[in-house]
């Protein structure tokens, strides 16, 4: 890698060519990823993506009256200190309001690259195009927020926030949900029977421990086979079974990790205030997401674990 500080100018132009094309890649692959479920800012982003090439064939044109027809490949990663940015195909799925936070990052960051670059050129020609396309990224901030507020109305936006939220809960919050669940209240018979058949706190923890990552690989499994997402929206099929799966284990994780205290009354105790803070947290997710009444959310669970941690001091106890 090279320092900045080094490049000639038929360098610094080479870099802010191919800082241009790929910032105008982002900005479709954005657009792109958003035209299915948030149309209206996908569209702002492709207005964006054509300013951005509009930016490049200026430089283009530029770099060619001085320093011919070859332009180098000079990267973004071939110089220290750098602007990076992440390939949008590891980011999906898109959440809207993020995009639109990394896009206005980008514009301040290539705002920053092109006035320092100007600085350092020489040719007036050169330092007058870096410096009028510092001010261009300066205003395409307040751009982009004229193409939103031209594309987005209040409705349209508040359409769009609406279904983020929908599909946050539908690809994130049901699989951790049904998870957490599963993994708080399938491992509680298990554990206490341990615990209640032996008396001795460390057989009831490799008991929780084995149940926790049992239920967490198959419940990972089921849920990223239950189906690919391409037909209900649930997104990724890797990300839900690894939500789940994580989400299933640390529900058992949680009221296991108690069985590590030698005193086994003591450690019984606080594995029984585990399980109910568990159960309150699963009835608090239902009720601010899945629009569950308070009472319902909290009974429902509260009974459905209470009879599973019964079965499991009943089973122990005989």
């Amino acid at each position: 890698m090279r320092n900045f500080s080094d490049l000639t100018e038929r360098e610094i132009l080479a870099l802010a060519i191919a800082n241009e094309e790929e910032d105008g890649r982002i900005y479709g692959d954005i657009a792109d990823g958003l035209r299915e479920d948030f149309p209206a800012s996908a569209s702002v982003f492709t207005e964006m993506a054509a300013e951005e090439s509009e930016h490049r064939r200026r430089l283009i044109a530029l770099f060619q009256q001085k320093f011919g027809e070859h332009i180098p490949l000079i990267r973004r990663q071939d110089v220290s200190g750098f602007i990076r940015h992440k390939p949008i195909w590891q980011l999906r799925p898109l959440g809207v309001a993020a995009v639109r936070d990394l896009a206005q990052t980008m514009e301040a960051e290539t705002m920053r690259f092109y006035r320092r670059a100007a600085t350092r050129s020489t040719d007036a020609s050169i330092r007058k195009l870096l410096g009028d396309l510092a001010d261009a990224e300066a205003k395409h901030e307040t751009r982009a927020d004229e193409l939103m507020a031209a594309s987005l109305t209040e409705n349209v936006r508040s359409e769009e926030d609406e279904t983020a939220r929908r599909l946050f809960v539908l690809r994130i919050i049901q699989p951790g949900l049904a998870g957490l669940m599963d993994g708080s209240v399938s491992t509680l018979a298990p554990i206490f029977a341990a615990a209640f058949a032996t008396g001795r706190s460390w057989e009831a923890f490799v008991v929780g421990l084995a149940a926790s990552i049992g239920a967490g690989i198959s419940m990972g499994f089921a849920e990223a086979l239950s189906d690919n997402g391409s037909l209900t929206g649930r997104g990724a099929p890797l990300l839900r079974g690894l939500i789940c799966g994580l989400m299933t284990t640390l529900g058992g994780i949680g009221h296991t990790l108690p069985f590590l205290i030698p005193a086994f009354w003591t450690a019984t105790s606080v594995a029984m205030g585990v399980v109910v803070i568990e159960l309150a947290v699963i009835s608090w997710i239902r009720w601010r997401y899945m629009d569950t009444p308070p009472f319902s959310a909290a009974f429902q669970v509260m009974v459905g674990g209470a009879l599973v941690f019964a079965t499991g001091i009943l089973i122990g106890n005989s």
